[in-house]
């Protein structure tokens, strides 16, 4: 009976996990749908709360207020930022190929511009070779061009998959803020693991979770705009574009928005625009610069953190495997990885320290 009801547990066990995996296998077309479901509803779990309680415990009334808040704070604005983007990168690409705009010539002049001990210097390490550099340049734009253009037309191609995903988010999102602290229970008492064990992993997951959207995604958007907004103030073209582009940097420890308006203001300062230079300089060090060290404590607090060369090698890493998604599920999973690999080496300790004790 024993061996019989063995047999029996390893045949259902086997069951669990291979429809577990046909069930994630029909649904992975929508992984990013799910995913920001689940984030959303998870960070925005405590709004819904609150007005449970003001809406006199009626959770169809509340999830429905909590989505409408979340469509008109996070989702419409994301889309009108997005259009102006594609709009202003669809200017950049036409006035690359046309001509109008010449790397080129804007790095011909900053060679130009630049001391006679700064261009022996650049001699030195061989970069002074201006056809060679504008050559590279040119293909590496060239091979830019090319990738933008197959994005917008995969993105042309995709359109009705996007809406499909952004229905399924939103229609999923309803029924987790409403059903979602049932279901998390019914998932927890299915899974087969201590309960100190399992609310660890929950606790770090809703927690390097919440810190990535709301402390590394705000403050990121935020340096972005902040950026924008010089640029837009000392008449950079694209300032929206580029702000794109600094928010993205600004996700990347050790990188940050520096590499982008650092640039820019050595060349507005080398091209005669000094005051512009120094402001820009000014506003990079004392505006951009201290904005992660003043917001995220205050949007993150004393939630999980990573260091910042595993919050690099991950986000990176997503990106590249996950595409945009990327940057939260990358931080997420090497979270979850090192919680793992903590529970197992505080359990293999403790073992260690019951057989050693007499």
């Amino acid at each position: 009976m024993r061996a019989l009801a063995n047999l029996e547990e390893k045949v259902f066990t086997a069951l669990v996990i291979g429809v577990s995996v046909l069930f994630a296998w029909i649904i992975w077309p929508f992984y990013g749908a799910v995913f920001w479901a689940t984030a959303l509803a998870i960070l925005f779990m405590p709004l819904y709360r609150r007005l449970l309680r003001r809406l006199w415990q009626r959770p169809t009334l509340a999830a429905l207020a909590t989505l409408l808040i979340i469509l008109v704070m996070v989702i419409l604005p994301l889309a009108i930022l997005s259009s102006l983007l594609v709009r202003e990168a669809s200017g950049i690409y036409q006035r690359v190929q046309t001509g109008q705009l010449d790397f080129g010539l804007f790095f011909q002049r900053v060679f130009d511009a630049l001391p006679a001990w700064m261009t022996s210097l650049l001699d030195r390490f061989g970069l002074t070779d201006l056809a060679l550099i504008r050559n590279r340049l040119a293909a590496a734009l060239t091979n830019s061009s090319r990738f933008l253009a197959t994005q917008a037309f995969a993105i042309g191609q995709n359109a009705l998959d996007f809406l499909a995903g952004f229905l399924v988010m939103i229609y999923l999102l309803f029924f987790l803020l409403r059903d979602g602290e049932e279901l998390s229970d019914r998932i927890k008492a299915a899974i087969p693991l201590r309960d100190e064990h399992l609310s660890k992993l929950s606790d770090e997951f809703i927690a390097v979770l919440r810190a990535t959207v709301k402390g590394t995604l705000i403050v990121a958007m935020m340096q972005g705009a902040l950026g924008g907004v010089i640029f837009w103030i000392l008449g950079i073209r694209a300032p929206i574009l580029w702000a794109a582009v600094m928010a993205v940097f600004s996700l990347l420890p050790a990188v940050g928005a520096t590499v982008v308006w650092l640039p820019v203001a050595i060349y507005l300062l080398v091209t005669g625009s000094t005051w512009q230079g120094l402001l820009l300089i000014a506003w990079g060090v004392f505006v951009i610069g201290l904005i992660d060290n003043v917001m995220r404590p205050i949007l993150v607090g004393k939630e999980a953190r990573m260091p910042d060369y595993v919050v690099l090698v991950s986000t990176v890493g997503g990106i590249a495997t996950f595409g945009i998604n990327g940057l939260v599920i990358g931080p997420v999973i090497a979270a979850m990885f090192i919680a793992v690999w903590d529970i197992l080496y505080r359990s293999r300790t403790a073992s260690k320290l019951e057989i050693t004790t007499p």
